[in-house]
């Protein structure tokens, strides 16, 4: 364990740098929230260095894959526990379990919310919240195209790099890639905002909503989300903002390198097709069920369509409408998308497009073989045959992801939650999506009236959604505790 403390600490301390940026926040404002920055970063950093020194100060050679099992699960979930203390000594009064729901909700990037009146909070927490939604996208990121080849998980190992592939050090050996694709997030990241300021923001909530769109992560700085400012331009720039985020961010790399060879991905091709098929889906029923004054009519809903739907598609959780008032049909079709996702290598989560892709050629294939039973078939994804392994770590992520789902939507129903409130809560908790639906933890609500047992176990299906299911799970088998 020593490894896996070492860099665990390391992380704390990490972490606890990170609260000096609300902190000088608060400070520069003349909010006393200050001090609970500067006392929550002082314990986070005491911690942290004591495991440094525990582990004896010995660096991390080569990692086993139950070692990077226990690191990835024991990191975010130590992570999610420090980034609550702000929370619970400011001004936000947060109990013990809302200020973990908050900070698991924002490192996780999924979004969901227990705090009531962000619009007069002090800069200090709103910028807490925002950080941990970009630290979150970019830790997300990171270990999905660093770690998860290597574990195996899901079929990650399609996109596994050359680096990862040769060896089993899995830190130090993709330096340049980790490089890489923190540019392009920073990159990303200062186009959004200014995108934002551009469409009528201020400079605060522009930079804010930046990082929540890019990172998918979806906290903003006002209660009613990108309703709270006037015009729609802004969302149209969340939009695009989405979309970036939930592309692999190597895809820009190899856009940079190949031009228009990069067009022909075809996960990139199929996320975009379907994003633009459910906008047509969505749009038509909205202007089948709204009177349309004028032309100016037509483009507002356009706007919302666009900018909703690519929010739970993307898993991000930014809104500008309680689209669960907009009649049963989108109530169903939001709740379907849920469980879609953007493309592997980004920033959102659920099941993801890849995933999906491989089903429905292995369906396909296996409806060949019914009616040619002696024909040899193949799934084939971008040219290239899958072997059975990447294909049956996707089925099987799936259904544990399906059984998961079942098993935490009754444990909500068990707390007192209707069924809409207790399916969607828990559908957006495991996919990251942010908002449920219904009265209670739709759009229009937040999660702050739920019991605690209620928020502790979205909180478990949080870290168990973003963290690929499996990664969580493999840790409850007898075998992974054998020598």
């Amino acid at each position: 364990m020593r490894s896996i403390i070492h860099v665990v600490g390391w992380l704390l301390v990490g972490e606890a740098a990170a609260m000096a940026v609300p902190a000088a926040a608060d400070g520069l404002a003349g909010s006393s929230d200050w001090t609970a920055f500067a006392i929550s970063s002082f314990v986070t950093a005491g911690v942290g260095g004591a495991l440094v020194l525990a582990s004896g100060g010995k660096r991390p050679g080569t990692v086993t894959v139950r070692e990077t099992f226990m690191l990835t699960t024991l990191a975010w979930t130590v992570l999610s526990v420090f980034a609550a203390l702000p929370f619970a000594f400011s001004s936000t009064k947060l109990s013990v379990v809302d200020s973990l729901y908050e900070a698991t909700s924002g490192l996780t990037t999924a979004g969901g919310t227990v705090i009531v009146g962000l619009d007069a909070l002090p800069p200090g927490p709103l910028l807490w919240r925002i950080l941990l939604n970009w630290i979150g996208g970019i830790g997300i990121v990171a270990m999905t195209l660093l770690v998860f080849p290597f574990l195996r998980v899901g079929g990650m190992q399609l996109f596994r790099t050359e680096s990862s592939d040769r060896s089993d050090k899995l830190f130090g050996q993709a330096q340049d890639l980790a490089a890489t694709i923190a540019t392009v997030y920073v990159t990303l990241t200062m186009l959004s905002a200014l995108g934002f300021y551009l469409a009528g923001m201020p400079w605060f909530d522009a930079i804010a909503h930046g990082m929540s769109a890019v990172s998918t992560g979806g906290f903003s700085t006002r209660d009613a989300s990108l309703a709270a400012f006037p015009g729609v331009a802004h969302y149209w720039v969340a939009t695009v903002s989405m979309i970036a985020g939930a592309l692999p961010m190597t895809y820009y790399v190899r856009f940079w390198l190949q031009g228009r060879e990069a067009f022909h991905d075809q996960q990139v091709r199929t996320f975009i097709s379907f994003l633009l098929a459910a906008w047509a889906v969505m749009a038509g029923w909205a202007m089948l069920q709204t009177d349309l004054p004028d032309e100016m009519a037509v483009h507002e809903i356009l706007a919302h369509v666009a900018v909703n739907v690519t929010s739970v598609v993307t898993t991000t959780g930014l809104a500008s409408d309680d689209y669960g008032a907009w009649g049963g049909f989108a109530t169903a079709a939001f709740f379907a998308l849920f469980f879609v996702g953007g493309c592997t290598g980004s920033t959102s989560g659920s099941i993801k497009i890849f995933r999906w892709q491989v089903l429905i050629l292995s369906l396909r294939a296996q409806l060949r073989r019914m009616v040619t039973p002696h024909r040899v078939t193949m799934v084939i994804y971008a040219g290239k045959a899958l072997t059975d392994d990447v294909v049956q770590s996707v089925v099987n992520f799936v259904v544990v992801f399906v059984l998961a789902f079942a098993a935490l939507s009754l444990a909500l129903a068990w707390t007192g939650l209707d069924f809409l409130s207790a399916t969607s809560a828990v559908a957006s908790a495991l996919s990251g999506v942010g908002p449920g639906l219904g009265d209670v933890v739709g759009p229009a609500g937040n999660y702050t009236s739920l019991s605690p047992a209620a928020k502790l176990t979205l909180c478990f299906a949080m870290l168990l959604g973003r963290l690929e299911v499996l990664t969580v799970l493999v840790l409850l088998t007898p075998g992974f505790w054998k020598r």
